[in-house]
């Protein structure tokens, strides 16, 4: 099986920075697209960002250029540099991967969540 484990939440002040980080394990063939979502207490799970095994990246308008993600292909990591943060930024988030175990099957996975608050 495959298991994401997520990395880096905290509680930081307005304008503060973190970095959350994820790493897929298992018995894995391929990791294809990698992401972060969020989930803010009483709203939907959203996408943050995105970023293929080509290192294209996708972001939601409200996090472009303050957030950045990058990953490692040969380490299965896929990680999130998180600056000038907001408190409407406040939310748990969950790692996304596109996995193939047995070709050419792919299947979704998530990780257990990471709280990030941003607060004064």
């Amino acid at each position: 099986q495959v298991q994401l484990v997520e990395s880096g939440g905290g509680s930081v002040q307005p304008g503060g920075s973190l970095r959350l980080s994820c790493t897929a394990s298992g018995t894995i063939f391929r990791v294809y697209d990698m992401g972060w979502y969020r989930q803010a207490p009483g709203k939907q799970r959203e996408l943050v960002a995105s970023i293929t095994s080509g290192a294209s990246t996708n972001y939601v308008d409200s996090v472009k250029g303050r957030f950045t993600i990058s990953r490692d292909n040969a380490k299965n990591t896929v990680d999130l540099q998180m600056n000038s943060l907001k408190p409407e930024d406040t939310a748990v988030y969950y790692c996304n991967a596109g996995v193939v175990l047995t070709p050419p099957y792919e299947y979704m996975y998530w990780g257990q969540g990471t709280q990030v608050t941003v607060a004064s």
